[in-house]
């Protein structure tokens, strides 16, 4: 499912719309107002190509809508929250997009953001927006806390209104981090893991949920600090793994974090992926860069949804969209998010024909009531997708597990291997 094709440009604000989105019956009697939903993503950097397949998707499926939400026309409008320098998301830059949501006054949702990090420094400004809350939607944040309690004021903090404005399509790493650990030992036959984390938020956490459950199964977690992007090369703290006896690396973080040296170092030093496995979160998923690398094949990614292949393979509407999309832009989306961008503008889309047009209006359908549903039916992936009006997490509890390998091609591909049963 990733390619390393060009993705094709589309502007910037895309006055495209949508209906019938599954969010009940409509409330509102008419109106001509035009309402935008910013797309809030890292468009520079090792991210570019999940997140211009993540926009064209999006794109797409309004354009196959029809242009409406119920009465209201509905627009795009393309947030970067990446810089050229950093190549990667940046803080200064998500805070400026914050900002520029509440400042655009026909903005009454945010779809976004794709990185953790990022949304901890958007959210609590999007619920301080006037005529708010404003409600944001992410199809990629995992990291527990910007719904449930994990670190310190969490998640109170993120919403200072008193009244919750963040929800999320995928599941979270204190599911994504064990079904890992659990693959790792059962699946893999692991038994002494060296664990890192890139010390960002997302990094962090998932790292830490993956050594928890590791240890809990019965493994031994044999090194447990982190890598610094900055650094030239990892081959002296992959020497430690290999006095330590590793037989596993799990890299909890990025890829934009110069995961790619660190990729080549664990080879180096190491050996390769069938001598000593090698497994990373969603924060590796999706990135043509990766799957370029030799030192890449074998590597197994947990991704915290359903991945595109077996979405796919169950006809109906994903499929249908599917082949449009690889029509429309020659190849198919290089990223399992594309799909879940989808998703969740399909949960915006549904709240706005409820509403009265208004940030608090639609806000209000996701986090009252009965909140939002999106049936099979018509859902983007397939199943019935319903957000918790108390929290903003999602009902699925999707984890994917991924392997890479050489494709048809000859080029590296990011695999579908197997789903891991969630419990609970």
């Amino acid at each position: 499912m990733n390619r390393r094709i060009k993705a094709i440009a589309v502007l910037g604000v895309v006055a495209l719309a949508a209906s019938g989105c599954g969010g009940g019956s409509t409330t509102n009697t008419a109106s001509s107002k035009t309402l935008v939903v910013g797309v809030d993503l890292p468009f520079q950097g090792s991210a570019k190509d999940a997140s211009d397949d993540t926009w064209n998707a999006m794109s797409l499926y309004l354009e196959q809508a029809g242009g409406k939400a119920g009465s209201y026309t509905v627009q795009l409008k393309k947030y970067d929250d990446s810089t050229a320098a950093k190549g990667a998301w940046d803080d200064a830059t998500c805070t400026k997009n914050a900002n520029d949501h509440v400042a655009n006054a026909n903005e009454v949702a945010v779809m976004g953001t794709y990185n953790s990090g990022c949304a901890k420094l958007e959210a609590p400004v999007l619920n301080q927006a006037p005529d708010g809350p404003m409600l944001m939607v992410s199809h990629a944040n995992t990291n527990p806390g910007l719904t449930k309690t994990w670190d310190a004021g969490e998640p109170a903090k993120y919403f200072p209104s008193g009244n919750r404005s963040y929800a999320r399509v995928v599941t979270t790493d204190d599911i994504q981090g064990p079904a890992a650990a659990q693959f790792g030992y059962k699946d893999l036959g692991v038994k002494k893991c060296f664990v890192l984390n890139d010390t960002e938020t997302y990094g962090q956490g998932v790292a830490k949920t993956f050594a928890d459950e590791f240890k809990k199964d019965g493994g031994t977690v044999v090194g447990d600090t982190s890598w610094k992007k900055t650094d030239a090369n990892y081959t002296a703290l992959f020497g430690q793994a290999k006095a330590a006896g590793a037989d596993c690396v799990f890299l909890g973080g990025i890829y934009d974090n110069n995961g790619g040296q660190l990729i080549k170092d664990k080879v180096a030093v190491l050996g390769d992926n069938t001598a000593v496995k090698l497994i990373a979160p969603d924060g590796f998923s999706g990135y043509p860069d990766l799957l370029a690398l030799p030192q890449s094949l074998g590597m197994n990614i947990t991704f915290a949804g359903l991945s595109t292949d077996p979405i796919k393979a169950q006809g109906g509407v994903p499929a249908k969209f599917l082949a449009d999309y690889k029509t429309k832009f020659g190849q198919d989306p290089r990223t399992s998010y594309a799909l879940y961008g989808v998703q969740a503008l399909q949960v915006i889309l549904a709240a706005i024909p409820k509403s009265d047009g208004t940030r608090k209006g639609v806000r209000d359908q996701v986090f009252g009531g009965a909140g939002v549903t999106i049936p099979a039916a018509t859902a983007i992936i397939g199943k019935t997708i319903t957000i918790d009006p108390a929290t903003g997490d999602v009902n699925a509890k999707d984890i994917s597990v991924e392997v890479v390998k050489t494709g048809t091609d000859g080029k590296g591909t990011e695999a579908y291997l197997k789903a891991w049963p969630v419990s609970g």
